[in-house]
């Protein structure tokens, strides 16, 4: 990619390996502090994913993995990250306020990720939906306090769309009107899970419907909005 996009051989480089569904918004925070801590800096980040290669037969000791093999996609995705954007030149289509990551409780094993002979293995529990809408309303809770902010629906959403019952639960949760997913839902419906390229496709579908109905924001009109990924 670097000798592609002609870019010097000694640009810094930073590659991260099975981080599963969440990686999406964990490349977003360390761009971020990459951003504001190299004046000058604009960091390239890359999303790829070709969860082809977990497909397995069913078996009857381990039926949960025809659930992922349903769910996922390949896909890949790129955005450029940076800090004070010169004017005039660079238009930022979205700014990145705080960012955050938690461990919810009880959810060990909930999401497991194995490097085995036959290759990558993942296992889900049941309840990994009732596990995220359980706790979910806490953690934006604990980011948006101090905004001031309490109304999910005042904000938009970039939910990474683990899947349609988690999706379902999380909008139960939060009493949340059902254009507030609607760009996480055609994502998933496209392009199925697509792990850590999701939440950038789901930008740029959010940009893309805002523009062609001439909101003022790329945020649905809306100046506030969250991103979040879950995973192993």
């Amino acid at each position: 990619l670097t000798k592609l996009l002609g870019l010097r051989p000694s640009v810094k480089r930073l590659m991260m390996y099975q981080q599963g569904c969440f990686a999406g918004g964990t490349v977003l925070r360390l761009a971020k502090d990459l951003a504001e801590n190299n004046k000058g800096a604009r960091v390239l980040v890359v999303c790829s994913e070709i969860t082809a290669v977990t497909f397995r037969g069913p078996t009857d000791t381990h039926l949960d993995s025809l659930v992922g093999q349903a769910l996922f996609g390949d896909g890949a995705a790129a955005i450029i990250i940076g800090s004070d954007p010169i004017p005039e030149v660079e238009k930022p289509l979205f700014e990145l306020v705080s960012a955050a990551q938690t461990i919810l409780p009880d959810s060990e094993g909930a999401i497991d990720g194995h490097l085995r002979e036959v290759g990558l293995t993942f296992h889900l529990l049941k309840d990994v939906p009732g596990l995220i809408s359980k706790n979910v309303e806490k953690s934006l809770t604990e980011a948006f306090k101090p905004l001031g902010i309490s109304d999910w629906n005042s904000l938009f959403w970039i939910a990474h769309p683990g899947g349609p019952a988690i999706l379902d639960q999380v909008e139960e949760k939060l009493s949340l009107k059902p254009e507030k997913l609607r760009a996480t839902r055609h994502v998933l419906s496209e392009y199925g899970n697509m792990s850590s390229a999701c939440v950038l496709f789901i930008l740029d579908e959010m940009r893309r419907k805002s523009k062609e109905d001439g909101l003022k924001t790329t945020g649905e009109g809306i100046e506030w909005g969250v991103l979040f990924g879950f995973g192993p």
